[in-house]
């Protein structure tokens, strides 16, 4: 019998530490949420890689900004640096106001990185330090609505490799049909 409960208790400790990992920040619950309103739906940053993703294709909406504080979980600078992580240079930026009075700034690229930080009522910094999330649920969701924004993307860089010579003639027809049908 002590051997079924430690197999017991084992199994609920995985299992409570893996929903945990995708589990919301639980100081920005969405039942608590205001207005959402978005400052820039899109822009570049210094990453971007108009190879990968043409940032004029990326808009963030509100359902974005909702469909995220469900969703993220916290990560340490190092795990969101973009030396360490993939970023297409591409983010929108939102500020959502609970009713408590609390602002929420955050800044959601299309690969799920997120950056916080948070105001007060009088658009003043807090003491909170910055939040840095990753949500691959809408990385996951944003890249299946960007879908043929990735197709011109690919098409971009094959036909420039073409033109290079680093590929011969023809070649990047039959690869972008190839990345297509992989998709």
């Amino acid at each position: 019998m002590n051997k079924f409960n430690a197999l017991v208790a084992t199994t609920l400790i995985a299992a409570a530490g893996t929903s945990s990992t995708q589990a919301a920040d639980r100081r920005y619950p969405i039942a608590y949420v205001q207005k959402v309103e978005i400052t820039e739906p899109s822009r570049r940053t210094a990453w971007e890689d108009k190879d990968f993703l043409d940032c004029d294709d990326v808009v963030l909406t509100e359902e974005d900004v909702r469909y995220a504080l469900q969703h993220m979980r916290r990560v340490s600078w190092n795990a969101y640096a973009p030396e360490n992580t993939d970023t297409t240079g591409c983010k929108g930026s939102a500020l959502v106001t609970f009713k408590n009075g609390r602002i929420l700034a955050m800044g959601i690229e299309p690969t799920g990185r997120i950056s916080t930080g948070e105001l007060d009522s009088k658009m003043n910094s807090t003491a909170s330090p910055p939040g840095f999330y990753e949500c691959d649920p809408c990385r996951e969701r944003k890249m299946k609505l960007l879908k043929d924004a990735l197709y011109r993307a690919d098409d971009r860089r094959l036909k420039k490799l073409e033109a290079e010579g680093k590929i011969p003639p023809g070649e990047a027809e039959r690869r972008l049909k190839t990345l297509r049908a992989g998709r």
